[in-house]
C-alpha cells in the first residue's frame, strides 16, 4: 500500500535542446494544465564558448539601466522569445519553469524574466541559480599549482598551450529544488547539468534528499530523456521513413517526463501532436551523448546498465531498472580560450575524374598559397564532399564540394584584400583550374572569423559557489551545500562481447547495410563521439546476439575506416534489457563543435555513417524486411 506521503508523478514537458528550438515550444507545454513543470535548455558548448569569451571581455556594468544592460548581454536571447508569449499559460496553470539560459549573465536574465512578468501584469516568482562560473577559483587553483587534465584527450593545461578567458562548471539540481521550495515559479540557471533542472522540479515536488540516489538516479534518466526536445519523440529517428509515410513527421511533438515518487518514469509526449514515442525513440535518446554504463551528475551517478523499457500504451513508455551511486567530488567544467582565426574557400568539381581534379586542385592551391604563408597556419585541410556518379541524373548530383580550410593565429592571413592573403591567393587559382570547376557567389566564408578552443576538465564541486537568489520577499541568497557521500570512478567498464557466437552460425548471409536491421544514434561531448546501436522493436533474440557478436570494438575501427578513425581508444558496453550495444570514440571529433575541421561537427551524423556501412547479414533477417 502506498505511503500518504507519496505524491502522484510529477508531469515535467521537455521544451527545449538548444538555442535554435521552436519558439512555441514553453507555450504549448504551459498550456496544458495537466503538465506541471517545464525545463528547457538553450545552452550547448559552443553557445557557452561564446557567452563566456563575451563576459571575459565586457565592460563593467555597474551603474547602467536593465535596458542598458540587455544591449550587451551574454544570455541566450533566443530563451526569451519562447517565454515571453508563455508567460499567460505559465500563470494561469501555475506551471513551473525551471531553464539552463543563463549562460554567463544568469543574474541579468533573472532580471530580464521578472520585468517581463511584472510587465505582463502576473506576479510569478524569479529565482537564479549561481555558482557555475568558476573562472576565479579556476584560476586560483592554476597559480597554486593544481594540474587539469583533460577529460577527452588527457592532455595538461599547459600542454593544451592557450591562454584561458573564462571556466564554466556544471552545477547538480539541489539550487533548483530550494528555489522551488522557496516559493519560486521560474528558476533560471546559467549551467547546470542537461538533466538538472527535471532532478530539481522532481526532488522538489517528492520532497528528496540528497541520499535517495536511486530517485535522484531516475531522475536524472528521465531528465537526459527529455533534455533535447524532440530527439525523444521521433527526431533523429532511424524510422524517419515510417513517420513520413504517416505523414506524422512535421512539427514534432514534445516530450513529458512522469516522474514517479521512486525514481521511475514514464515517457510521453504532447496531447494530439504529431511524432512517436516508443521503446526505439527512447532507447536513442538514451544512448545519445553518454560514455559508458555510469552517466555522472553531481549529485547521483546512474549505473544504466540493467536499464529496462517497456511499451505501456501507445505514445507511453515506462522507464526502470535504473540504480544510483554516490556522486564524484568533482564535476565537469569547460575552459575556453580564443584559438585564433579560421577560414574557408569552396570549389565545386563536377563530371568524369573526380579523383584527379581534385588533385589539381590541392596542388594548385598549395601552389598559390605558398609555403611561407602555408608554415603559419595552425591547421590546413583538404576535403572532397560527395562522389559523382557515372551516368549521372542530373548536374547537381555530379557535384562535389572541394573544401579547403585553414586556422592560424591572426587575421591577416586570411584577408581577400592583401596580395598574400589566403582569400586572394586561392582567387588567383580560378582562370587556372581544371575543367568542371565553380565557386560560390558568396565568399563570406573565405574571411576570418574567430575560433574558439574548449579544454574539457573536472574541478572540485566545492570550488562552486552554488547558491541560490530570490528575487521576491526578502531576496535571500541561500548555500546549497556539497554532496553529503562521494565517491571516485576510474575508467568505465569496457569490453567486447563474452561468449559471443560464431557468426556462421546464424546461416546464410547476403552483403547489405548494417542499418537495414540495426537503429543507432550519435552525439558528442566536446572532442569525444559516441554511437548506440540497437535492434528493432520487432526483432528476436537472434537478431540481438547477431549484433551484439559481429559489433566489437575492432569491428567498428573497420566499419569507420581509415578516413574516419583516428586512432584513439574505443570503449565498449552493452545494455542486454534494451538490446543495445554502445561505443564511445574518445577524441574522435578534431577538438569539437567549437574549432573543429569536420562538417559533421557534432557527431550527429556518426551513426548514420555506420548503418550506411555494408556488412554481411544474415538472409532471415532480411527475409522479414528491413527498417
Amino acid at each position: 500500500m502506498a505511503c500518504e506521503t507519496e505524491r502522484r508523478p510529477i508531469r515535467i514537458g521537455g521544451a527545449s535542446g538548444g538555442f535554435t528550438d521552436r519558439v512555441a515550444a514553453i507555450s504549448r507545454l504551459a498550456s496544458d494544465p495537466e503538465v506541471d513543470a517545464i525545463v528547457g535548455d538553450w545552452l550547448s558548448e559552443n553557445v557557452m564558448t561564446g557567452y563566456g569569451a563575451g563576459k571575459a571581455k565586457k565592460k563593467p556594468q555597474a551603474g547602467l539601466s536593465l535596458e542598458e544592460r540587455k544591449q550587451n548581454a551574454m544570455y541566450a536571447s533566443t530563451f526569451l522569445q519562447c517565454f515571453e508569449p508563455a508567460i499567460s499559460h505559465l500563470a494561469k496553470n501555475k506551471t513551473k519553469l525551471a531553464v539552463n539560459a543563463g549562460a554567463s549573465d544568469t543574474e541579468l536574465l533573472a532580471e530580464v524574466v521578472k520585468d517581463m512578468v511584472e510587465n505582463a501584469g502576473y506576479s510569478m516568482k524569479v529565482a537564479w541559480v549561481e555558482g557555475d562560473d568558476v573562472t576565479v577559483p579556476f584560476q586560483q587553483m592554476v597559480a597554486d599549482g593544481h594540474t587539469f587534465h583533460s577529460l577527452t584527450d588527457g592532455r595538461s593545461l599547459g600542454e593544451w598551450g592557450h591562454k584561458p578567458l573564462c571556466a564554466q562548471a556544471y552545477l547538480g539540481s539541489f539550487g533548483i529544488a530550494e528555489a522551488l521550495r522557496k516559493g519560486a515559479d521560474i528558476v533560471i540557471c546559467g549551467r547546470v547539468s542537461d538533466a538538472a533542472p527535471t532532478i530539481g522540479l522532481a526532488a522538489w515536488w517528492h520532497n528528496w534528499g540528497p541520499v535517495q540516489l536511486d530517485e535522484l538516479a531516475g531522475a536524472l534518466i528521465a531528465g537526459h530523456i527529455i533534455e533535447c526536445s524532440a530527439f525523444a519523440t521521433g527526431g533523429y529517428y532511424s524510422r524517419f521513413k515510417d513517420l513520413m509515410k504517416s505523414r506524422s513527421h512535421l512539427n514534432l511533438g514534445f516530450p513529458v517526463a512522469e516522474v514517479f515518487h521512486n525514481g521511475e518514469c514514464r515517457i510521453t509526449k504532447e496531447k494530439n501532436t504529431n511524432g512517436v514515442v516508443n521503446t526505439e525513440t527512447v532507447i536513442s535518446q538514451l544512448v545519445y551523448e553518454i560514455s559508458g554504463p555510469l552517466y555522472f551528475n553531481s549529485d547521483v551517478v546512474a549505473n544504466i546498465h540493467d536499464i529496462r523499457l517497456e511499451q505501456v500504451s501507445s505514445d507511453l513508455v515506462h522507464v526502470s531498472g535504473v540504480k544510483g551511486l554516490p556522486p564524484p567530488p568533482t564535476t565537469r567544467c569547460g575552459v575556453t580560450a580564443h584559438g585564433g582565426y579560421q577560414a574557408e574557400w569552396h570549389f565545386y568539381l563536377v563530371g568524369l575524374d573526380i579523383e584527379e581534379k581534385c588533385q589539381w586542385m590541392e596542388e594548385q592551391a598549395r601552389h598559390a598559397i605558398g609555403d611561407k604563408i602555408m608554415n603559419q597556419f595552425t591547421m590546413l585541410k583538404f576535403h572532397v564532399h560527395g562522389t559523382s556518379p557515372p551516368d549521372p541524373q542530373n548536374q547537381e548530383i555530379a557535384t562535389v564540394d572541394f573544401r579547403i580550410f585553414a586556422q592560424g593565429p591572426t587575421a591577416d592571413l586570411f584577408d581577400g584584400t592583401k596580395p598574400d592573403g589566403f582569400a586572394r591567393k586561392l582567387y588567383e587559382t580560378v582562370l587556372q583550374s581544371c575543367p568542371g570547376v565553380s565557386r560560390p557567389n558568396d565568399l563570406r566564408q573565405s574571411a576570418a572569423k574567430s575560433y574558439w578552443e574548449y579544454f574539457v576538465t573536472s574541478i572540485p564541486q566545492s570550488a562552486c559557489n552554488h547558491r541560490v537568489h530570490l528575487l521576491f520577499g526578502d531576496e535571500s541568497v541561500t548555500d546549497i551545500p556539497l554532496p553529503p557521500e562521494t565517491h571516485v570512478y576510474g575508467p568505465q567498464p569496457s569490453y567486447d562481447p563474452s561468449q559471443n557466437r560464431d557468426l556462421s552460425s546464424f546461416g546464410p548471409t547476403e552483403r547489405a547495410p548494417l542499418g537495414w536491421v540495426a537503429l543507432a544514434r550519435s552525439g558528442d561531448k566536446a572532442s569525444d563521439a559516441n554511437v548506440g546501436f540497437f535492434v528493432r522493436h520487432e526483432a528476436d533474440d537472434e537478431e540481438w546476439e547477431w549484433l551484439r557478436s559481429i559489433l566489437t570494438i575492432h569491428k567498428i575501427k573497420e566499419l569507420l575506416g581509415p578516413h574516419e578513425y583516428s586512432g584513439g581508444r574505443i570503449d565498449r558496453f552493452e545494455m542486454k534489457n534494451i538490446r543495445a550495444v554502445h561505443f564511445l570514440l574518445k577524441d574522435h571529433l578534431d577538438r569539437g563543435y567549437n574549432s573543429g575541421s569536420k562538417l559533421d561537427t557534432l557527431a550527429k551524423n556518426l551513426g548514420e555513417y555506420l548503418r550506411a556501412k555494408f556488412v554481411p547479414v544474415p538472409k532471415k533477417f532480411l527475409e522479414k524486411g528491413h527498417i
